[in-house]
């Protein structure tokens, strides 16, 4: 009889695993990429010239040029370690 329980649990477990691709702390670590990204993306930003006749050398910056996109790559890495990473089972 318990093994007859056991193996419902079981299979009720399987299909809550069955049911998101990902666990729940890994659509959290997307989420956390996804906003480093968008940071990455937002320190890009400005640096425009206030007249057409004149040239700003603001866009060729340190945050525009190599901070902003080691920003976004750490971003696009973040979400693909929350997607290819496991959930410790408790086996």
């Amino acid at each position: 009889m318990a093994s007859i329980i056991q193996t419902k649990k079981e299979q009720q477990e399987q299909k809550k695993r069955d049911l998101f691709p990902l666990q729940s702390g890994s659509y959290k670590f997307i989420l956390i990429g996804f906003a480093i990204v968008v940071l990455g993306f937002v320190l890009m930003m400005g640096g425009g010239a206030e007249s057409a006749d004149t040239f700003n050398y603001e866009i060729f910056s340190f945050r525009r040029i190599t901070l902003a996109p080691i920003v976004v790559l750490a971003g696009f890495a973040v979400v693909a370690w929350a997607i290819i990473r496991r959930s410790k089972s408790k086996k």
